[in-house]
């Protein structure tokens, strides 16, 4: 069964996994020792589902001391997203 690793990776690209992956998001990583001698990496999303990606989708980041007690619950702590602006127009 997989393990947290206490280490992080920061999606750099999609890939064909447009549906699932935001780039610049940061993600959990679980050992998978299995999974990564076949170039995949195992990542927990927002709802504590993990999943197997490709590696080469992921670089590795050292969260600061400080950042580390946001990103130490059990789901994914994710980057957010600038808030959406409103598709309609401002009654002036």
């Amino acid at each position: 069964m997989p393990r947290s690793t206490g280490r992080y990776v920061i999606c750099v690209r999609h890939g064909t996994y447009r549906a699932s992956l935001e780039p610049r998001k940061v993600c959990r990583v679980l050992e998978d020792p299995a999974a990564e001698k076949s170039s995949l990496i195992r990542v927990v999303d927002e709802s504590g589902e993990d999943y197997l990606f490709p590696s080469d989708l992921f670089v590795q980041i050292d969260l600061p001391a400080k950042a580390r007690p946001a990103f130490s619950g059990a789901t994914v702590s994710g980057v957010s997203r600038p808030a959406r602006r409103s598709s309609r127009p401002t009654k002036r």
